[in-house]
Formats: structure tokens, sequence, C-alpha cells
């Protein structure tokens, strides 16, 4: 019996042997408790939904009636059910528990979809068998590699490429690094050899041996103890709240200035904020019933076959263990943090706590809310923030909530380049190749190219803006032409247009012409008539440059557009679709929004998505300092004046 299997034993007679009853939660949007996962383990135990070759990539809340939370109704007035997603040999299943009843109310196989990627998959055991197999120890040798046992390999979800003989089948990517020369062996990635395996049947199914250059002897390493010579502030500046943090934490319950939420981790998804309110003069007037990261598209663009099935789907496919990592206080968050705790889930289904996936902290930095002449007010804002590493790269992801009722959400990508090895040093090499450096990456340290690619982040905003009634207006800024006689010939208007259904704004890109894009109330409005609305500014976007015809591009068609509006579906929450792993192209926002729906004074959802191409440049290496990029949720006409006007000049 293997350790694997042995283990599963185990953890299923201790299923079988803890209360069957599960500890209440406090608020109906509370992530699952450790006694509630564990009550959904029992549940499916005792139903025979288990078996060895049970794997679990994901036990989550799943989502109660929206309407009833937003009337303030009890997690036992809402109900409290676990969403589950099992891969059982080369099957997908879903299941529904209700933990009321610890009963399961719904088991179905979920046809043509691949579950999400496994914590264990990554060192899945036909790495043995590659790393024993001839093939492969021909491959280290042409490369002067002479001793394996000093090479690391590792199984990668394979993307982008869907060829006919692999369907069906559970396929990986392995690929090596060599030991040795630093602890960063980013650089030193055997190049130019893959192979392709079957994760579920150890199977060997391709080695992909392109040749490459002999990794670099020079160390790439970043730390603290690789640095000779540490540069220092004759000041040093400290953050200290004496009197404690300014913003208050019950439960899962944030408040801070007028600001009220509801946060919680996800284990794809990573932080959830839902429930966002204003209060206003006593009355919590509604903003956000839900905002969450929904996918992260990062394509390279390197010509070479190792290279053209890294196209990843870092939210679908890399999740396992949970996507939000575990912050290291001073490092990723400062000394006034305060941090939340989550639980996730194990391949064998067993829960396990993970410390510190989010951190809360107030920030003063001298910046302005609002000035004119010499009066004005200091900005003190609310962040949130989670950190997710994603392969080489480190994503910060951050809500920032302001006193003047802007919610900034920012991306900040740092962490290490994707590179390739060269035989020549750099660019001006004697006999070097001129024109691969300029084409698709550039050199950055010695016979180190780092490859260019993209990013793109989509988020998905669930708007209620004072209440679950809204439409989408589309604010076009167009020229016109004066009378003859004036003294200037022309001047701009803004021209508001309903959206009526789901083309409307999908067929008109901010890039493409000026507009503002608004959330809109459909019953309430200001003092001064307008309706009220939040207003999404768009932060870094930019078009792919992939035909339309390339696969990788199909399988992430929520970048097409910067903006999509769709009428809120309890089943469309990632803009890619719901299951990424080797997904065939046209899946998530392009699926559901050739429907065209109605989107006029509706329940409704905008994804927005923020792209950047990275050319990448010397000083992204050894590590890449943090680029920031984010995209603004708005007040617009949501108050009758300024609502930062009251806040105290002493920040």
């Amino acid at each position: 019996m293997s350790n694997f299997v042995w283990a599963a034993v185990v953890a299923l007679s201790m299923i079988l042997t803890i209360p069957l009853r599960a500890a209440p939660a406090s608020h109906p949007l509370d992530p699952l408790s450790w006694e509630e996962h564990w009550a959904a383990l029992k549940a499916l135990a005792q139903d025979g939904k288990m078996t060895d070759d049970t794997r679990f990539a994901r036990i989550a809340l799943k989502a109660p009636n929206k309407l009833l939370v937003w009337e303030g109704k009890t997690a036992a007035e809402t109900g409290r059910a676990a969403e589950v997603i099992i891969k059982e040999g080369s099957n997908t299943f879903e299941a529904t528990v209700d933990l009321a009843t610890s009963k399961v109310v719904s088991w179905a196989q979920v046809s043509g979809a691949q579950a999400p990627w496994l914590a264990e998959e990554y060192s899945n055991e036909v790495l043995y068998d590659v790393q024993a197999s001839d093939a492969f120890q021909e491959a280290l040798k042409k490369r002067g590699i002479q001793f394996p046992e000093f090479v690391q390999c590792n199984v990668n979800p394979r993307g982008g490429l869907n060829e006919p003989e692999y369907a069906g089948r559970r396929i990986g990517i392995v690929s090596c690094q060599q030991l040795g020369e630093g602890r960063n062996l980013t650089p030193r990635e055997i190049d130019g050899l893959n192979i392709i395996v079957d994760v579920n049947t150890r199977e060997i199914l391709e080695i992909i041996d392109e040749g490459g250059a002999p990794a670099p002897v020079q160390s790439a390493d970043y730390d603290l103890k690789s640095q000779t010579n540490l540069r220092t502030f004759p000041a040093p500046i400290s953050v200290q709240q004496p009197s404690g943090a300014g913003f208050k934490l019950e439960g899962n319950i944030v408040e801070w200035d007028r600001w009220r939420f509801h946060l919680r981790s996800d284990q794809r998804t990573g932080l959830v904020l839902s429930t966002v309110t204003w209060n206003d003069g006593g009355k919590l007037r509604p903003i956000l019933y839900e905002g969450h990261l929904s996918e992260i598209f990062v394509p390279y663009m390197d010509p070479g076959k190792t290279w053209m099935s890294r196209v990843h789907l870092d939210v679908g496919e890399n999740s396992a263990g949970g996507l939000s990592g575990t912050l290291e206080p001073g490092v990723h968050c400062p000394a006034n943090a305060v941090y939340m705790n989550a639980i996730v889930v194990e391949d064998d289904g067993k829960p396990r706590d993970k410390t510190r996936v989010a951190c809360i902290f107030e920030r003063f930095a001298g910046d302005v809310t609002w000035l004119h002449e010499n009066e004005g007010r200091q900005k003190r804002v609310l962040v949130v923030r989670m950190s997710a590493l994603a392969g080489n790269y480190d994503y910060l992801i951050d809500w920032v909530f302001q006193t003047d009722g802007e919610i900034r959400v920012n991306v900040g990508a740092t962490g290490i380049l994707g590179v390739k090895t060269s035989p020549h040093k750099n660019a001006a090499s004697p006999n070097a190749d001129k024109t691969q450096p300029e084409l698709y990456g550039r050199y950055v340290a010695d016979h180190v190219i780092g490859v260019n690619h993209s990013h793109y982040f989509n988020f998905r905003f669930d708007f209620d803006v004072d209440g679950p009634d809204n439409s989408v207006s589309l604010d076009e800024m167009k020229q016109v032409d004066l009378l003859k006689g004036s003294p200037r010939k022309t001047l701009w208007v803004s021209e508001p247009r309903i959206a009526q259904r789901e083309a409307d704004v999908t067929g008109h890109d901010s890039h493409a012409a000026p507009r503002m894009t608004r959330l809109v109330s459909a019953t309430k409005r200001n003092a001064h008539g307008y309706a009220t609305s939040f207003q999404i500014v768009g932060g870094h976007s930019t078009p792919s440059m992939m035909d339309e015809g390339d696969v990788s591009l199909g399988r992430a068609g929520f970048i097409n557009h910067d903006l999509w509006v769709t009428p809120r579906a309890a089943d469309e929450l990632y803009a890619a679709g719901k299951y990424t792993t080797q997904s065939a192209p046209g899946q998530g926002l392009p699926a559901w929004t050739a429907k065209n729906r109605e989107i006029k004074d509706r329940d409704i959802v905008a994804w927005y998505t923020i792209g950047m191409h990275h050319v990448v440049r010397a000083e992204d290496w050894p590590v890449m300092p943090t680029l920031t990029h984010g995209v603004s949720l708005r007040p617009f006409d949501f108050f009758d004046r300024n609502p930062a006007l009251d806040t105290s000049p002493d920040p």
C-alpha cells in the first residue's frame, strides 16, 4: 500500500469518528470553519463518495442567497452549504453538502472538464520515470551535465496547446533545473528540454529536445546574505500607532471611517470583499456586493516549442494550496498591519491552517485628499492586501479604501523573470544572433535572456450601487462644432447612453474612443437629480497582440475587451470559465456574453482587465522591482458634495 493510500485510509477513519454536527458560523459569508470542513468530508464518506483515488480540488462555502445576506439574515437563516470539486482518476465530480443536515444534496460528474491542478501533481511520481529514462539521461549528457542527481524537476499543467492525440489525458510538462551556483535556480533551468507526460497514467508521451546552452555559472541570488554592501539611510522611518489600529475587525467584518465590509479568503481567487457599504449619516448604503480577482493570464512570447505552452491561467490552474501566500511581517506588510488566517483543503480532503493570508493596515504617506490654497486634508487610507506566488512571479493585490469614497484596486508585479540561456554573453558578443534578443527578449545578465511576455488580471465586481438594480451608463466624449462667428471652433460634450445589452459594452472599448463607464442606480438619485453611480476608472490596459485563431488567446478570451458587463449568474464567477486546466477555447465571458443578454435595470456584474506588456530590462534582474497598475471604483454623483470635507486635518 502506497503512503498516500495509507494516509487516505487513516483520514477516512478519522472522518467517521468526529462529531457529526458542524460548529455554526456567525456570518452567512464566513468561510467554512474547521468543524464545517470535517462535517462535509464525513457526509461524503458516509454517502460512499470517497475512495483511495479521491482527490479534492475544492471544499469551500457555497454562496448563500444574496438578497438574504443584504437583509442581514444570520448564517442559520440563510443556510450553510459546502461546494466540493473532486478529481477521481480521469473524472471530475461536483458535489454540494448541506452542513445543517450533513447530507450530500447533489452529486454529478462534469463531462469534458479537467479538475484544477493538485499540489501532489507538481511532484508526481512520473518524475522518477522521466529522470530514469535513457532519453532524458542522453539529453543531460548533450548539455554537459555529468551529475543527474544534481538536477531537480517538477510537473506543471500544460496550457495553450490542444493536440487531438492528447484528448482526454491529464497532460503535464516536466521541466528541470540544474542545482548549484546559488539559491536562485531560475537562470539554471535546462533550456530547450521538456517532457510531456500523462500524470494519471505516468506515461512519457513526448520528449522535446531543441538543444540549449549550458546554465550560466554566475550567481543570481538576491537575498540579504548575498548583498555585500547594504545601502542605509541616515534617518530611519518607523510606523507606529500607539493607540492601536484605526479600524475595527470583528470576526470577518472590517469597519474603518465610513466603510464597512466582509472579508474572507478563497482558495482559488484569494481575497473576497463582500457587502461593501458606506455609512451615510447612519444609513449603510450598498456599493459592492462582492469583489475579487477572477483570473490571471500570462502568455510568453518565444516561438520555441518548449515555450509555446507557457501561457498560464494561474488562478484556475495553479491555486492548489491556496492562491494567497503566507505574508511575512516587515516584508509583505508594514509593522502596523493586522493579519487574517485561512483554512485550505489538502489533496486528500483534510483541512490545513494557513497563516497570514491577508493583512490590513492604515497608510499615511503625506499624500493629499483635497487642497485649495492653504486649506486641505492629508490622505489616510485603509489597505487590504494579499500576495500570490504564481511560479516565478509574485503579485501583490491591494484594495485601498479612501475617505473620499473611492476604492482603488492595485496589482503590483514583482518576483523573477522567466528567462532562457544563450550561448552568447550578450547582444554585443561576436556571432550573436542580433535579431533574437530584440524580437523575443533582452539580455539581463551574461548568457541570460529575459523573455518578453504579458500579464492580464481580471477582476469581478458585483456592483449593487444603492441596491441591486443597476444599469451601465456609457458617457461618450464627442467633439461639437460651434456656430460660425464663435471665438472657438470646437469643444467636447459628454453624451450618456444607457447600455441595453451585453454587446453594447464590449462593442465600445475604452481605448477606441474617449468615454466614461458608470454603474448607475435604477432607483436612487442625489440632491441634484442625477442617478447615483460609481465610475470604473480604467487602469493600464493593452490589446492582446495575438491572432484570433491562437489557441492560447481563445482560452483567455476575456482579454479581448477591457470591460465586460453581464447579468449576475451564480455559476459565472471566473472570467476564463470554471475549469481552465486544458480548457477548450471560448469558455467564460465570450461564451456567456454570446447570448447578448439584457443588462438594463438588472442585477449586473462588471469584469475589468488590467493588462501590461513586459519588455524586459536590465533593471528587472535578478529580482524585479514592483511595477504597479490599478483600477479605481470612484463615486460619481453618489454623494451630494465632497464626502471628505469633514475629515480631520490630523491624519
